[in-house]
């Protein structure tokens, strides 16, 4: 590898001759591991010009490393670092030094120590992974991916991916979503009431950001996704929870509030549905306090039981709904798009928000997802992850029921996980660190619940990352851990 000059640079404050300085510089990148044996230095006229000296110093320098045996000369080639070079120690040495800022004053506002849980990276080595929202290799299209990237990345869409869109979107990918995905959900929008975000938990930051304040009131599901407690406790609004029943939010629990957020046709964690009745109820009773809903409509592609009700943005005919879609949970975490809905006043400030934080999603992801979704691969993949996942479903239901384990909530149209109960008296998060030692991962349900004493016993599993093959020994697995607790 050729080293760049701008590796280079000479303190004004430094003791030596800028020829020592320079010796220094190319021996300290070689014992710290930055330059490695074989690397090609930069010609001594283009090192000399970028640090302002003559030529010759930099030669002599070179001159005297070649001696030392920390370069070596290859003729009319140049100057490499030496084969038998220094080696650098196994252990880089220790260059910390500790900060003369107090943190703990200057950090104004903080945003680590949340509800939201870490997962482990390397969760696919677990040999019974019943974790939620990771991508199973088995179920996704990766080479009509590749074609549409690939397809993204010609000639003709050059501007796609090259432009800054600013505060703007593909307008390919708005359209297909404003043609099969919004008319699957009973929603007719125009572009201006549209809005691309970096996955679902973006656009529900945005939401926060612009409907709340330090004086405003949000209704928020309990238990509910852990991310969003964050996302409302940054906004430092007033954060009301309302306890969930076997059909999600129930309206005459809401009190007086300024925003409602819910997650309606999948209830994040219980899978439970609301139905078409108290749909119409939560928007009445939002009309009559004058607040507005943010809608989160997760998963409602893996509805593979029966059809979904219809959004509750299609049977909203006074605006007060912001509808929250997201592309992030059908075909893969990383991929980060989602979308807002809304009427055109809140779009509005929501894309003049994200234009001020990020900009815009990537173009080459926005194309790319566009190909993917027109020419027909995104229905197929969702097609063929719905029938996986129903026999997953149908395996995992079985093994549950043979080994008496009591299940919390599953959902009546499908998903991917399962809420589960275990008996009073156990912690689930003990239960999670047994199994992990059995190659078992579990989600711990505690940090879906609001409060200072949340429920120790419920836990999550999922299959979306499993195969049905070791779904029921990972249950067996599961029930006699919990025998012992």
């Amino acid at each position: 590898m050729a080293i760049s000059a701008d590796m280079f640079f000479l303190d004004p404050q430094a003791q030596g001759t800028l020829q020592a300085q320079i010796q220094q510089m190319v021996a300290e990148g070689i014992l710290s591991g930055r330059f490695i044996r074989g690397d090609k230095l930069p010609s001594s006229r283009k090192l000399a010009a970028h640090l302002g000296v003559s030529r010759i110093t930099v030669t002599l320098a070179y001159t005297e490393l070649v001696a030392s045996d920390y370069l070596s000369a290859r003729g009319r080639s140049g100057y490499f670092v030496s084969d038998t070079a220094p080696k650098p120690p196994d252990a880089p040495p220790d260059v910390t030094k500790d900060d003369a800022v107090d943190w703990s004053r200057a950090i104004g506002q903080r945003f680590s120590g949340g509800a939201t849980p870490t997962r482990p990276p390397d969760w696919n080595r677990f040999k019974y992974p019943f974790i939620y929202g990771q991508t199973d290799p088995a179920l996704f299209d990766h080479a009509n991916w590749r074609a549409c990237a690939l397809r993204a990345l010609g000639q003709r869409d050059f501007t796609a991916l090259t432009k800054d869109y600013y505060d703007q979107d593909d307008p390919q990918l708005i359209e297909y979503i404003l043609r099969h995905s919004l008319p699957r959900r009973g929603i007719i929008a125009q572009p201006s009431q549209v809005l691309l975000t970096l996955g679902a938990q973006n656009a529900l930051w945005l939401a926060a950001q612009v409907l709340l304040t330090q004086r405003r009131v949000a209704v928020v599901e309990n238990p509910s996704y852990p991310a969003q407690t964050d996302i409302l406790s940054q906004s430092r609004c007033h954060m009301v929870p309302v306890d969930v029943d076997t059909e999600g939010l129930p309206p005459d629990q809401v009190p007086q509030c300024d925003v409602i957020f819910t997650t309606p046709s999948h209830q994040c964690p219980t899978a439970s549905t609301m139905p078409r009745a108290r749909r119409q109820a939560l928007l009445e009773r939002a009309r009559q306090m004058d607040a507005l809903i943010v809608e989160d409509d997760y998963e409602f592609e893996m509805s593979f039981l029966s059809a979904p009700s219809p959004a509750l943005k299609s049977l909203d005919e006074d605006g007060r709904v912001i509808y929250i879609g997201s592309f992030s949970k059908s075909l893969f975490p990383g991929l980060r798009l989602g979308y807002l809905v809304g009427s055109e006043a809140f779009i509005r400030e929501a894309r003049a928000l994200r234009a001020s934080v990020l900009r815009h999603p990537p173009g080459h992801i926005q194309r790319t997802a566009a190909y993917f979704l027109s020419l027909g691969h995104y229905d197929a993949q969702i097609r063929k992850m719905g029938t996986v996942l129903a026999e997953r479903r149908r395996v995992m239901e079985q093994a549950i029921h043979d080994h008496n384990l009591q299940i919390a909530g599953s959902g009546a149209f499908g998903g991917s996980s399962i809420w589960m109960r275990a008996p009073e008296g156990v912690d689930t998060r003990q239960l999670a660190a047994d199994l992990w030692d059995q190659s078992v991962l579990i989600e711990a349900g505690q940090h879906f619940f609001h409060g200072p004493q949340p429920p120790s016993n419920f836990f999550r599993l999922a299959y979306s990352s499993i195969s049905s093959a070791r779904i029921p020994e990972g249950i067996r697995l599961i029930a006699q851990t919990l025998s012992k607790l």
